[in-house]
């Protein structure tokens, strides 16, 4: 009885595996137009593969025929923080990456 649980906990974690479930990855921006990303030094995804949140895209406010940045846009060579999709066909950008 033992064995035939070995094997079916073992057959579910390889239909688990196999399934590619969400994983955190880091990736670094390469190219801003269009917008490409290099994941782990292996491979680069291009925008059609990227989720981008709001809060990580450029805000502008002109007051007064000034123009004010409110909030800075993914720059070349900013350190992120991804979580691929399961299935792995879509990656969501979760947030920059800063050092301490």
């Amino acid at each position: 009885m033992t064995d035939l649980l070995s094997t079916v906990k073992q057959a579910a974690m390889a239909a688990i595996a196999a399934s590619n479930p969400v994983t955190i990855m880091f990736g670094v921006v390469t190219d801003i137009n269009p917008l490409e990303v290099n994941v782990d030094q292996r491979f680069t995804l291009p925008a059609d593969f990227l989720v981008v949140p709001e809060s990580l895209t450029e805000n502008r406010l002109v007051l007064g025929g000034t123009s004010y940045i409110v909030r800075e846009g993914l720059k070349l060579g900013n350190k992120l923080l991804l979580l691929r999709v399961q299935g792995g066909q879509q990656y969501i950008i979760l947030d920059r990456v800063v050092s301490t």
